[in-house]
């Protein structure tokens, strides 16, 4: 018997073996295994077996010996034999499927997402995050060879940004913000926190006075909030936030940002009166705003292929420059950059907003510091014990006077006094005023929260005067004069070398030395055609190196 004739033989041994409910069962489950045995007898040796599919299952019964089974007849065909699970056959056992079943069948493993890495280089972060629409103009090609060819003053520029640049582009994932405008310092103030344009605009995002006081920049004797990165970083994505959100164009807001929302919506009104465009590149704009933008485009075409236009970037590395470190106590600038152990212009660049030699732990209850530096203040700060953290305190003038005489009572000379507080010549201290003095061994409280938050020095111009003469009234005195003329009594006695209490006889010449009206300033004949200006700030020049 031949190896097909004793497979062919054996589905009639099984039958009998099974009781006859079960019969067409075990004929399937025969059959099956049959097939599959037969099927790999036939796979040429070497090749891959057919695919299956992947309903095939093929059952392991429990060995025993087959007995003859009644033949089925054809009025019960194999296809209509009913499924088969594990439990249709007691003691049998677990439902198994040929290998290659079981891979077709089994779930596919989930898809392999490989997670994008943070980039190692903040300018690869910043390219990533580019979602403003490019402007294509001459105006963009023209500023991109200005800055092409400047290539110090690129470096000098991209290096001052490593400073700053991460916690903008933080602030700007934050908000959900395009990352081009972590490059708009590079056109306000190339990075430079103590720029100051011709108009008192101030800091890398370049505030007004106004308009730093309207986004909360606090601006007094002590810190001006413009200059300060944390700040002035807030403040000016809070406005561009709000201009987007007024014209609903990054172009359009840009251009708000630097000539005025006031001066666009205008713009924007009086093009859709002539049944003109509104875009950006519709508006009829002062110079400097129509450049604004496309200096924008350049500077982010340069970051995008720095290599297009022969520049080399400096590697600002994806990490924080710098963190926030509290302090408890008054600080002068020094000391503090010297607990740090960096250098006092590094300092500064930092804490742009210092206006003075000392830090008001009250009004600046914070300072920032180069990340690997925070630990070295924190140590040497608890570890100081030689003397006072803080060489200064403050004053309060109690009555107009000049320089000289705030000088004289508070044991400093003139010239110190003016240099420290920023007093010009020629100017009286009016009452009220605080004034930056001296700090004794005595002192040992810190400045009050009131003074470090709101101190000012307001200024009045000296008086010039000149001697002259005027004559007394019927029964006039020294007392009457003096209030006519708006002087003390004391000098018009001093003046006429008599008493306070004396008297003038009528027409007796009376000597007094008067102040000399200022001339009024010529009037131009023609009128100013200076534009608009933004309530942020006015146009100027590109900032200088």
């Amino acid at each position: 018997m031949t190896f097909l004739d004793s497979i062919s033989a054996k589905p009639a041994a099984l039958a009998s073996h099974l009781e006859p409910a079960g019969r067409r069962i075990g004929l399937t489950l025969w059959m099956l295994a049959s097939a599959a045995l037969l099927a790999a007898c036939a796979t040429p040796p070497g090749s891959a077996p057919p695919e299956r599919p992947a309903q095939s299952v093929a059952v392991r019964t429990p060995e025993r010996t087959p007995e003859p089974v009644e033949q089925i007849t054809p009025a019960q065909p194999l296809e209509t034999a009913k499924p088969i699970s594990p439990r249709a056959l007691p003691g049998s056992g677990p439902v198994l499927a040929p290998a290659n079943v079981l891979q077709s069948i089994a779930p596919p493993e989930p898809a392999q997402v490989t997670a994008l890495e943070a980039p190692a280089e903040l300018w690869d972060r910043i390219r990533r995050g580019f979602r403003m629409p490019d402007l294509q103009s001459d105006l963009v090609r023209d500023r991109e060879q200005w800055y092409a060819t400047r290539p110090e003053y690129m470096q000098r520029m991209t290096e001052r940004s490593r400073k700053y640049l991460f916690h903008i582009v933080e602030e700007l994932e934050r908000r959900d913000m395009p990352s081009e405008l972590a490059l708009l310092p590079f056109i306000e103030s190339a990075f430079n926190p103590q720029a100051v344009s011709s108009a008192k605009a101030a800091g890398i995002w370049q505030f007004m006075p106004q308009t730093g006081t309207y986004f909360d920049l606090k601006q007094n004797l002590f810190k001006d909030d413009r200059r300060d990165v944390l700040a002035s970083t807030r403040a000016a994505l809070d406005y561009l936030q709000k201009l987007y959100g007024m014209f609903g164009d990054w172009h359009l807001a840009l251009a708000a940002y630097n000539w005025g929302e006031g001066s666009v919506g205008r713009a924007i009104a009086r093009n859709k009166r002539a049944g003109l465009g509104s875009a950006y590149t519709d508006l009829n704009m002062p110079a400097e705003t129509r450049q604004y933008v496309p200096k924008l485009q350049a500077v982010k075409n340069i970051v995008a292929n720095p290599s297009s236009f022969q520049t080399e970037l400096p590697l600002i590395e994806n990490h924080p420059y710098f963190q926030e470190v509290a302090i408890s106590r008054d600080i002068d600038v020094a000391l503090a950059a010297q607990f740090a152990d960096i250098k006092l212009e590094d300092f500064r660049a930092l804490n742009p907003a210092a206006r003075r030699p000392v830090i008001l732990a009250a009004g600046t209850p914070q300072i920032l510091l180069p990340w690997d530096n925070a630990k070295v203040f924190e140590r040497n700060f608890e570890a100081y014990t030689v003397g006072q953290y803080a060489s200064w305190t403050t004053w309060t003038v109690p009555s107009t006077m000049s320089s000289n005489e705030a000088a004289r009572r508070t044991g400093m000379a003139e010239s110190d006094l003016r240099a420290v507080n920023t007093i010009p010549p020629r100017m009286l201290i009016k009452a009220g005023s605080t004034l930056l003095i001296p700090r004794s061994a005595k002192v040992e409280s810190d400045v009050a929260s009131h003074v470090a938050e709101n101190g000012q020095m307001n200024l009045t111009p000296e008086s010039v005067t000149r001697k002259t003469s005027v004559k007394a009234r019927n029964g006039e005195t020294v007392a009457t004069i003096a209030k006519r003329y708006g002087v003390s009594t004391l000098d018009v006695a001093d003046w006429n070398r008599v008493t306070a209490h004396s008297s003038f006889q009528l027409g007796q010449e009376v000597v007094m030395y008067l102040p000399v009206k200022a001339k009024a300033p010529a009037r131009s004949g023609a009128k100013s055609k200076a534009t608009p200006k933004s309530p942020r700030k006015s146009a100027k020049p590109a900032p200088k190196p």
